[in-house]
């Protein structure tokens, strides 16, 4: 059986990626578009509707638009972008997080793809709030470093010029203004009361993404020590292959430092814990095109339909 798959802005990092994922499945028939069509509405519904699986690679009012193009009782859709990742009725795509997750995004049409910072956030914050190490009100604070593929194709190009502007050398620091389109997911799907703190930087490296999430034990609400939040941590996410608490050491690492790009090109996200009796330091590691887009997408669609989650995923 091949399952009918179209990808709706192919033209995109992230679905590109997921268009290059799907190769060498022999279970996968893509739905082409032409280019000259790609943003008629009409040939845009014909394709959606005709699909077992869709795939939304858009800005947020496309991907709204695109939905209310659906007219039939079988196709699911599966949003990469912002619009949907705090609707209820959608299902948010990091199955990891619970067994209720893993439910919902099974049994329901609609599934929302994390942000690439959010997947890395969610994977600290979430359990430590489930698990009342930390309390909702928690004043959590984000430091986060990417590599520029997440940043869209005018960035990209900006930094892949040849002659571009030496600013780009060194790491850049946005969203300053503490505005940034992740933090509301980052706040809904582990129910915190406010908003963190979030500093990203997108750094010159193509693909990769650090995510640190830095604790006071005193403001914690179980004031448990660096090595028993690992320990927390290794049994919360025991048998999950796409995150992988990874051995601890009090510097976090054997040698005291993590690459941003290790894990560039694979599917799969690593946490990291280390600290002192004071503070703690917990860092994610994934792909932001991975893990963090094309990979979950691929790794949703795959629990949808029943699959191997793995299947066609770099682990």
């Amino acid at each position: 059986m091949k399952y009918k798959i179209f990808i709706d802005g192919k033209e995109g990092t992230t679905g590109l990626r997921i268009y290059e994922r799907f190769q060498d499945r022999d279970d996968i028939e893509i739905i082409t578009i032409s280019e000259e069509k790609r943003k008629d509405l009409d040939e845009r519904k014909k394709c959606i509707n005709a699909s077992d699986i869709t795939f939304l690679c858009l800005p947020d009012a496309a991907a709204i638009e695109a939905v209310s193009l659906l007219d039939n009782d079988h196709t699911r859709i599966i949003d990469a972008s912002t619009a949907h990742r705090t609707n209820p009725e959608w299902a948010y795509g990091f199955p990891e997080l619970s067994d209720s997750f893993l439910e919902k995004i099974k049994n329901s049409r609609l599934v929302a793809v994390p942000g690439c910072y959010a997947s890395g956030f969610m994977s600290i914050v979430y359990p430590l709030v489930k698990l009342g190490i930390c309390s909702n009100d928690y004043p959590f604070t984000a430091n986060a470093i990417s590599g520029y593929s997440g940043a869209g194709k005018k960035a990209i190009a900006q930094y892949e010029d040849d002659n571009r502007d030496t600013k780009y050398d060194a790491p850049r620091l946005y969203a300053m203004a503490q505005m940034h389109k992740h933090l509301k997911e980052m706040q809904a799907i582990p129910g915190l009361t406010e908003k963190p703190l979030f500093n990203p930087y997108v750094c010159d490296f193509h693909s990769g993404m650090l995510v640190t999430i830095p604790l006071y034990i005193s403001k914690m609400n179980k004031k448990l020590s660096p090595k028993e939040v690992h320990e927390a941590f290794s049994k919360y996410y025991e048998g999950k292959e796409f995150v992988r608490v990874m051995p601890y050491y009090e510097t976090g690492t054997e040698d005291g430092f993590i690459s941003a790009n290790h894990l560039a090109g694979l599917d799969y996200l690593e946490i990291y814990i280390s600290g002192n009796e004071d503070r703690i330091n917990i860092t994610a590691c994934l792909d932001n095109l991975g893990k963090g887009a094309s990979g979950a997408a691929i790794e949703c669609m795959n629990i949808m339909l029943g699959l191997d989650p793995k299947k066609g995923l770099s682990l």
